[in-house]
Formats: structure tokens, C-alpha cells, sequence
């Protein structure tokens, strides 16, 4: 039991960095309600499995600080169990595809799959508020291995209400998206056709570098 509760504690200290890119100790421990003489011996333990590393920051008036990211070697753990698994046979099986029948008859068929999910989710989703539905939709990504969140954008305008940024702190089909970029361009369809009364925005995209792909929602006038 308290093997399995460390090994709890380690993958969200992976997630918590995959999610914020970066924290102290200190910050880890407030986060996951774990003890600061916890958290560090669970860092120096990922440390010596190379799944993060450190530099030393100074912070305000006080002494130099570990500052901790997820190495190149804890990103990769990290998609491989959140669903990235099969990727490699998915893009194995696209290419066979590409293949046979062409790059832009595959591109047709991706984007019929898309119409589909985006089918599936609107039953989910059904009536609501948007919060409500953006809610909903966070929780049907991350059953599909999605490290996603909402947050409303708050602003002073009184005209600007409903409005909501969606973040994906992680990609499942990476190895897709790297070899087929036009799925990501139909994920942005699936999210605007799923909230029909709303305009959907890129705001981060992996592909491009950054640490996770986000979306601006906001309900039509």
C-alpha cells in the first residue's frame, strides 16, 4: 500500500510539472497536500530516474532554490501512460492508408472520424449552460487520456460574459498529430461544431513548441 501511494505521489508530481511547466519544493507540496520531507525525497528519487531535472533560482531575498522541470525522458513516460501507446500503430496504419488510397483520401477520412466524435460528444453534452457544456466536454477529454482544465477569462467589460479558455496539457495522439498535422485543424472544427452557438479560437499548440494546446470559447452575440 504505501508503495502504490508513492508511486501515486511521483506521477503527480510529473503531471503537476507537465501542467505548469516548472516548481520548487515548496510549491509541490502546497499543490498535492504532501509533506515538503515527502515531496523532495520523491524528487530526488525521479531525479535519479532522469524523468526530471533542476536549476538553482534565486527567489526573492532568500537562498537559491531547486527549480524543477520534466526532463525529455519524463515527457515521453508520461504520454505513454496517459494513452499514447497505440500512436505508434495508428500512424503505422495511416500511412499503410496513405498508401493505398492517397494522402488527400486519408485527410477525408480523418475528418469524417472527427464528425463523428463531434456527434458523440454534442449527445453528451445535450442542453446547458456553457460553462456547463465546456465542463462536460473537459471531463469526456480526459476519460479519452487528455490532461485537460477550463478557466473563465474574467474581464471588466460587461459585454463580454460566457467566455472560457479550454487547455490540453498534453497531446494523446502526438504521434498522429506529428505525422498527420490536418487532424489538429479538424480538432478545432470538432470543438466549434460541438458548441454551434459559440466562436472557438487556437490559443497554444503543441506542434508549434508550446507546452500544451488551448482554445478560446466564447458565446456568440
Amino acid at each position: 500500500m504505501e508503495t502504490t501511494h508513492q508511486s501515486s505521489t511521483k506521477q503527480d508530481i510529473l503531471k503537476y510539472l507537465l501542467k505548469e511547466v516548472q516548481a520548487n519544493a515548496l510549491q509541490l507540496s502546497e499543490a498535492l497536500k504532501v509533506s515538503p520531507q515527502a515531496i523532495r525525497r520523491h524528487l530526488k528519487d525521479l531525479e535519479g530516474e532522469e524523468l526530471i531535472s533542476y536549476s538553482s533560482e534565486q527567489i526573492g531575498m532568500g537562498r537559491p532554490q531547486h527549480v524543477y522541470r520534466l526532463s525529455d525522458k519524463g515527457k515521453e513516460r508520461l504520454r505513454r501512460e496517459i494513452g499514447d501507446s497505440y500512436g505508434k500503430f495508428t500512424v503505422s496504419l495511416l500511412d499503410t492508408l496513405t498508401e493505398t488510397v492517397g494522402r488527400d483520401q486519408v485527410s477525408s477520412i480523418l475528418q469524417k472520424q472527427w464528425q463523428r466524435k463531434a456527434e458523440e460528444y454534442q449527445q453528451h453534452l445535450a442542453k446547458g449552460s456553457l460553462q456547463q457544456r465546456v465542463a462536460t466536454l473537459v471531463e469526456l477529454r480526459k476519460v479519452e487520456g487528455f490532461m485537460a482544465e477550463y478557466y473563465p477569462v474574467e474581464t471588466s467589460d460587461p459585454e463580454i460574459q460566457n467566455k472560457f479558455i479550454f487547455l490540453e496539457h498534453n497531446c494523446a495522439i502526438s504521434n498522429v498529430a506529428e505525422s498527420f498535422p490536418s487532424v489538429c485543424g479538424h480538432e478545432l472544427e470538432m470543438f466549434a461544431a460541438v458548441l454551434p452557438d459559440c466562436t472557438v479560437e487556437r490559443t497554444h499548440w503543441i506542434i508549434d513548441g508550446e507546452h500544451r494546446c488551448g482554445y478560446l470559447i466564447q458565446a456568440k452575440n
